[in-house]
């Protein structure tokens, strides 16, 4: 009994996804699609010697037949995939009795940082870290073995994920199937590698993550009662190695000298905007009382909060 064909409900719009104008950004490149659907080669079908302008993605995920790449023929069986590049001479033809389904996702790619010439302007800004993974494909994408090989990074179902999100009209429909595209031919490039590749990501300087971490949550919670202990136990590190890091990035100052620091920046942000009185602004700001806040402020500033009010007051 045959399986059922998991691209079956592709096939009452097979064309449905190239009913939208597709123009996505990769990194530096503006990728235009062309073709992107279902279509199937009756047994014996022929599609004579052809080629194209632009990037042409065939999966086959289900059926066998033959390909011929410029003067070569090679057979093809459900699960393989080759790509046709910018004029490669092409012949396609099913089996003499089988039929053949073939994914086709055709698209001209433009690199956009070579466009200033033509007076048009290159795309603002894309992220270095894409920008280097979209050259990096594009670049392989030019110089792929004209043979098949199998899916072995799973591309195909990427097709389908494109084209229910393209009937479901959910939310981020446009970013999903902007991703299937990617991950197309990002997979389809991968199929081709001799054995997985390391790759890189970008890294974090993690004491000086952890210490804007660390001054972020002190400053969010310094009008109550902050201790050093609680700020290591959400950064998932011990007090001695926050009190390190504190050191280290710092400048010097201690722990408790940066909550002072923010609890009389918000001192002096209400003597300024606010009528309140100076013992409310003491405990809204994580001191004990108005006499305690004199002290300090009188120490850090060289006079009184009173003082500090009347040079700066706006209410």
């Amino acid at each position: 009994m045959m399986n059922n064909f998991p691209y079956e409900t592709m096939q009452g719009r097979q064309d449905a996804l190239e009913r939208l104008d597709l123009r996505i950004y990769w990194g530096n490149y503006e990728i235009r699609v062309i073709r992107f659907h279902l279509t199937s080669f009756p047994p014996g079908k022929i599609v004579s010697f052809h080629k194209h302008a632009e990037f042409e993605f065939h999966f086959i995920p289900r059926g066998k037949g033959t390909v011929i790449l410029v003067d070569e023929p090679y057979a093809l069986q459900e699960g393989m995939f080759y790509l046709t590049g910018p004029e490669v001479l092409h012949y396609q033809e099913a089996d003499p009795e089988e039929s053949m389904d073939e994914l086709c996702l055709h698209v001209d790619i433009r690199d956009l940082s070579q466009v200033q010439d033509s007076g048009q302007s290159p795309r603002p800004y894309a992220d270095p870290w894409e920008a280097a993974e979209a050259n990096d494909c594009i670049e392989k994408l030019r110089t792929l073995p004209l043979k098949p090989v199998m899916d072995t990074y799973r591309a195909m179902p990427f097709f389908l994920e494109a084209f229910n999100a393209s009937q479901q009209k959910y939310l981020g429909l446009y970013t999903t199937i902007k991703n299937c595209i990617i991950q197309i031919l990002l997979r389809a490039v991968r199929a081709y590698e001799p054995e997985p590749r390391e790759a890189e990501l970008p890294s974090r300087d993690m004491k000086a993550y952890r210490y804007q971490l660390a001054l972020e949550y002190i400053h969010a919670n310094s009008s109550g009662e902050v201790v050093l202990e609680d700020v290591a136990d959400k950064l998932h590190i011990s007090s001695r190695q926050l009190q390190r890091i504190i050191k280290d990035q710092g400048g010097g100052r201690s722990f408790s000298e940066i909550l002072e620091d923010f609890r009389l920046q918000e001192v002096c942000r209400q003597l300024v905007e606010t009528r309140w009185s100076i013992e409310k602004i003491a405990v809204q700001g994580g001191f004990s009382s108005g006499s305690y806040l004199h002290t300090v402020f009188r120490k850090r500033y060289g006079y009184t909060p009173s003082e500090y009010r009347r040079k700066n007051a706006k209410v």
